[in-house]
């Protein structure tokens, strides 16, 4: 196995019955009945013997059998978790402790555990809201001992302890086992719900959420003070809990507490040293600066050494410890004040060391730009270039430390938001209670130097720190802007709007603008999209989309400069210049007709991908099939077989009768559709309704194309064929189908990912079937609306279809011949993920920029699931952790090896969107088509006169003051 993939643990998720599984509304219903039930989840109180029987409350396990009491789930829980895999009310003494850390599902039963604490914090109990006062439900010292014994077993496991340690000392804050608890989670939400009632608690909430520090005491018990008459019993309560909380958490580190602690651990090796140094002389450390720099290299040395110590007690004891630390850091880096640029530049170092040590970024990624973190610091002064340089870099460490909760997390929290929107929450609160809060902090205020000293100014209403805001795309849209705090995939959005994202959905249809939190990749099909057809695109933090919600069904102006400097205002704002953007005459786009001309219809025969090449395109086939033709001829060991079934079989099919009564073929109801669209324009009938009418004639298209009839003779030929490519039957091979259409990969317009691929089929009908289904993808909603922007003769659009055998590949992805948003035209962007299909449907990827001299890692892969491709077809999905590289030295010396040869025979003029994989370190190609970028949207005249003059050879002292 690839040394990569051998520190990956790659484990099939387990599929439920979805027969029997509760839907959403049922588990809402059941979540209510818990919350109003004095037993919430229980049935009731019982002994339960270590022999496994059960005995009444006042009848205990006799001594020489042993057991505990605790509740008994009721029979809903019980058919819950059996039937949806969900689990509420956890008591720990009733579980078995592999099935709660749930391997086969990725760990999924623990982190249910850790977001029903949350939602206990924030809920008032949530579904034990009455059962907290449940008498014997579960017992203190039982669930400590469980969790302390829970740790000690799993902790045993080198492999574990590396590729999960962020989320080991997640659940160590949150799972009973040394008379501890998560008082800074329990701070926030203590905060929270004081606030939901006190509208002008909210400023302060604010503060303790975003920006906290010891003062905030002082500020609360202000507060409470100044406030006390008009508070119920209830508040002041909370209040007083709330201050006692904040008191417990901004305590002094307890240093000779924890010298007497760490004298427990057993192994005293160098790592053991460094402890003991630091506890003893840091406890009188008054410089901040210092304590937090002694504070972040020792959770990096704590980390890096932890299998050094071999018991899981000595192993629990220091990951405990580090967990104490983080919070001395927390507060101590809100108190660890910058002023000149150098100290800036020091604090996001030290911050960097520090977020790798606690497992927000993994330790190869923090050492693959360690020295462009460094590096500034060995100069008196920099350059604006290498300054942005920098921010570029230490803006990457932000957001792969805040996405990292995500990774882990997200997707059992989309599960849990479908029936408890409060779930979105636990996310947000983990990155809050981490050193990412304080780093963003720390690099935004870079951001600003640096904005000022460039003259780039973001001019963003209603947002208070615009500086992480950055733009990917150049281009300009007015429209409705729309904030969407959550999934994407359930928003059904609208050609008209601008929308902030939390991530770009995969099949995004087309809209005026976009912003994203997560920006996806570089290289996915909608951010390809995005580039060709000149929508602006920017980047922005998960702060920022929250302040912009005040903007929410607003109409606004947004653009992105060349530059990346970003505007966004109300309609009502706008300047003269930017109101005649919008002008009819402006707002014309550049119409495309596919050409048609060449178009050789005639051929009615499967073709051998062998025997086409690049001239093909557009006349037998699209250019996917032409282009793989032609690299099977340049590089034969590493391009499949292939088969094309040609424009001219689609057309033939779509000769046949689709109604009996009438005689009217496919292809007549097709250019039908189209010529009613034109009447109705000339009667001047709004473009809304007409739209709505071609798409519902459409839906019928789709659904007659998808049970038209295949003829007897292309069945025949296309079995006739897959034996000669495949050296099988039809049926034994699995193979992908790739929509190939001639409206792909015009000069002008990519249609990136706009139709349907269909992966590893391997049943014949399914594979006959699976034909008719991609000949009817481009009348698809999605389809159709991203290429009527740009085509003038849509009812000309071609599909043809390559056939190629799946290839169970170890990582895929996508690289362009030129640098994007960073590098030159002479580097290449490459991003990959695990398994097949990666980085095209937006997956957070490793992507690198590389050149000639070296790599540099723009992005780690924050996916935690991929699938393969198993030889019984259809596809497996598995999970991943992110503590190794997906590419290693060899697959970077083939891209690079790969690259020149494709400039050599087709040419520099041109930049390339390559589609490959790696399977055993072999490379293996899929697909090629030229790169497309809107050019109109790179010269706009608007454009050019937002994008400051920048002069990057300016030096500054790293003296000078921020």
């Amino acid at each position: 196995m690839l040394k990569q993939l051998t520190t990956t643990i790659a484990l099939l998720v387990c599929t439920l019955s979805l027969s029997q599984s509760l839907t959403s509304n049922q588990i809402k219903q059941l979540i209510s009945s818990y919350k109003s039930d004095v037993r919430g989840p229980y049935q009731r109180i019982k002994w339960f013997c270590d022999d496994g029987t059960e005995r009444e409350p006042k009848d205990p396990c006799p001594d020489k059998i042993g057991g505990v009491q605790h509740a008994k789930y009721k029979e809903s829980l019980i058919q819950l978790r059996e039937q949806n895999h969900l689990f509420f009310g956890d008591i720990l003494a009733a579980e078995d402790q592999d099935q709660f850390l749930d391997k086969a599902n990725f760990y999924n039963h623990l982190k249910q555990y850790q977001i029903n604490k949350y939602l206990y914090s924030v809920d008032n109990g949530w579904v034990l809201r009455k059962a907290q006062y449940y008498r014997g439900a579960f017992q203190s010292e039982d669930e400590e001992a469980w969790g302390k014994s829970f740790f000690l077993d799993i902790l045993k496991d080198d492999n574990f302890v590396t590729s999960q340690y962020y989320l080991i000392r997640q659940a160590l804050k949150d799972i009973p086992h040394n008379g501890d608890n998560n008082i800074a989670q329990l701070m926030r939400s203590q905060s929270k719900i004081l606030s939901e009632d006190l509208q002008d608690f909210m400023s302060l909430r604010i503060k303790i959420h975003g920006q906290p520090d010891a003062n905030d005491i002082e500020l609360v018990k202000a507060y409470f003070n100044k406030n006390q008459s008009k508070l119920s019993l209830k508040q002041k309560q909370q209040f007083e809990e709330l201050i006692q909380t904040m008191q417990t958490f901004y305590a002094p580190l307890d240093f000779d507490a924890l010298i007497n602690d760490i004298k427990q651990i057993d192994t005293k090796n160098s790592t053991y040293l460094s402890i003991v140094a630091f506890l003893n002389q840091d406890k009188n450390e008054t410089n901040v600066a210092h304590l937090v720099q002694d504070l972040s290299n020792l959770l990096y040395t704590i980390r890096t050494n932890i299998l050094d110590f071999k018991s899981s007690e000595d192993r629990l004891l220091l990951l405990d410890l580090t967990n104490q630390l983080e919070k001395t850091l927390l507060i101590e880096s809100q108190n660890y004040t910058t002023t000149t640029l150098h100290d800036n530049i020091l604090k996001i170092n030290t911050l960097a060391c520090a977020a790798t040590g606690t497992g927000l970024i993994e330790h190869w990624e923090y050492n693959a730009i360690e020295n462009r973190l460094n590096t500034p610091l060995l100069e008196d002064q920099l350059t604006l270039n290498t300054l942005n340089e920098y921010l570029i870099a230490s803006r990457s460490l932000v957001e792969w430390s805040s996405a990292m909760p995500k990774a882990v997390y997200n997707t059992i929290i989309e599960t849990y938001t479908d029936f408890e929107p409060l779930a979105h929450g636990f996310i947000d609160d983990k990155v809050r209670s981490s050193i990412a809060l304080n780093l963003g902090e720390t690099v935004s205020n870079l951001g600003v130097f640096i904005a000022k000293e460039s003259k780039i100014k973001n001019d963003i209403e209603n947002l208070s720190n615009s500086s992480s805001v950055r733009g990917l795309n150049p281009g300009y849209a007015k429209g409705t802007l729309v904030v969407v705090d959550g999934n994407p995939d359930k928003v059904e959005v609208n050609t008209n709007n601008i929308y902030i994202f939390e991530r770009p959905p995969s099949d995004l249809k087309p809209v005026a603008g976009i912003f994203t939190v997560s920006e996806g990749n570089l290289v996915s099909h909608v951010q390809l999209l995005a580039r060709n057809l000149g929508i602006p695109n920017a980047a922005l933090s998960y702060d920022n989309l929250k302040e912009l919600k005040q903007l929410d069904g607003q109409t606004v102006f947004y653009a992105v400069s060349n530059k990346g400097n970003v505007i966004l205002k109300k309609e009502n704002q706008m300047t003269s210049q930017e109101s005649s953007l919008f002008t009819a005459q402006q707002q014309n786009k550049n119409v495309i007709e596919v050409p048609t001309n060449q178009i050789r219809l005639d051929i009615d025969n499967v073709v051998n991908m062998r025997d086409v090449n690049a001239t093909d395109s557009g006349k037998l086939c699209g250019p996917k099939a032409a282009n793989l033709g032609e690299l099977k001829a340049q590089f034969p060991d590493h391009v499949v077989e292939g088969l094309i079934i040609p424009f001219g079989i689609f057309k033939a099919h779509m000769l046949q009768e689709m109604n009996t009564s009438t005689g009217q073929t496919y292809w007549d109801y097709l250019n039908s559709i189209f010529a009613k669209a034109k009447s109705m324009r000339e009667d001047n009938i709004d473009e809304t309704t007409i739209e709505n009418m071609q798409l519902d004639a459409f839906k019928t298209l789709r659904e007659a194309i998808v049970n038209m009839p295949l003829k007897p003779e292309f069945i025949n030929d296309i079995k006739r064929q897959f034996k000669v490519a495949f050296k099988s039957n039809l049926g034994q091979v699995p193979v992908f189908l790739r929509s190939d259409t001639n409206m792909e990969d015009l000069k002008e317009f990519t249609g990136a990912g706009l139709n349907l691929t269909l992966f590893n089929i391997l049943d014949e009908d399914e594979i006959l079937k699976g034909i008719k289904r991609v000949w009817a993808s481009p009348y698809t909603e999605r389809s159709f609306k991203w290429r009527q922007k740009y085509l003038s003769n849509p009812e000309n659009v071609y599909p043809s279809i390559l056939i190629i055998p799946s290839v169970d590949v170890d990582y895929s992805g996508v690289m362009i011949t030129k640098g994007i948003n960073q590098g030159t035209d002479k580097d290449l962007t490459v991003a990959f993920s695990l398994g097949a299909g990666g980085a095209v449907d937006g997956q957070s990827a490793e992507t690198r920029l590389i050149t000639n001299q070296t790599d540099y890692l723009l992005a780690p892969a924050r996916q935690l699931q991929f699938i393969r491709l198993p030889k019984t077809g259809g596809v497996k999905t598995y999970a991943t952790s992110f503590n190794a590289p997906i590419l290693n030295q060899k697959n970077i010396d083939q891209i690079n090896k790969l690259a020149n040869s494709i400039r050599k025979h087709m040419g520099t003029d041109q930049a390339y969107d390559v589609e490959f994989g790696f399977k055993d370190n072999n490379l293996w190609l899929f697909q090629i088509r030229p790169f497309v970028e809107n050019k109109t949207a790179k010269s706009s005249e608007y454009l050019q006169s937002i994008s400051p003059k920048i002069d990057l050879n300016q030096t500054i002292s790293l003296q000078t003051t921020l």
